[in-house]
């Protein structure tokens, strides 16, 4: 029963999930791209290494930076990890935090 709309290309960093009246945004990241800390999906290729480094290093400073701008206009954001889309409690309780500030 929450409204919300994809990929909103207005909103810093285009995230996935979002709703402008209710001002939540949800960021669902790949581990790898994200370089989730702790996660074994975290890796850095092996060839290649001095491409992917910088580009992945990129990628953390964008996604915080965004959520920034996001957070100091009154937004609420989440993020969802990819190794934790299968967890469903995890799901349950990002849900339940949406669905509060909804009313």
């Amino acid at each position: 029963g929450i409204r919300y709309r994809l990929h909103v290309k207005d909103l810093p960093g285009k995230p996935d999930l979002s709703n402008k009246k209710k001002k939540f945004a949800v960021f669902v990241n790949g581990c790898f791209w994200h370089q989730h800390v702790g996660c074994k999906r975290a890796t850095i290729p092996k060839s290649n290494t001095e491409y992917w480094k910088p580009k992945l290093k990129r990628n953390i400073q964008n996604y915080q930076e965004n959520v920034k701008k996001l957070l100091s206009s009154g937004w609420k954001v989440y993020t969802i990890w990819e190794c934790e889309v299968k967890v469903q409690n995890k799901l349950d309780k990002l849900v339940f935090d949406i669905k509060k500030y909804e009313n």
